[in-house]
């Protein structure tokens, strides 16, 4: 495949003293092609934490059935489509910060 990728290479011949197909020299080469260069990572970032012994006031329970606007609405998902027969399924709501960081590590981007 490296000699492939030199000026003035000539692919037939390069698979013709290899001893293989010239179709599957393309394939190899187009599969080099496509591959990603690693991304550095970036710096994790600390955030202070506070450890407390004092409890947080409970929320109040509700008395009697949700309301209309309290009650789940109907779920609604996104098939995101990304090659390869790869694909994902979000609900359409979904926060596109976390989105983004599930893209991130799907792609190989992190």
């Amino acid at each position: 495949v490296a000699a492939c990728l030199e000026p003035g290479a000539v692919l037939s011949e390069i698979a013709r003293a290899a001893g293989i197909h010239v179709s599957q020299l393309f394939r190899w080469r187009k599969e080099l092609c496509q591959i990603e260069e690693p991304r550095t990572e970036t710096a994790s970032t600390l955030v202070p934490v506070v450890v407390s012994e004092a409890a947080l006031p409970a929320s109040p329970i509700p008395s009697g059935p949700p309301t209309p606007s309290q009650s789940r609405r109907k779920r609604s998902d996104v098939t995101i489509e990304l090659g390869r027969d790869r694909r994902i399924r979000v609900d359409s709501d979904i926060d596109t910060d976390a989105l983004g960081r599930i893209l991130d590590v799907v792609l190989g981007r992190r």
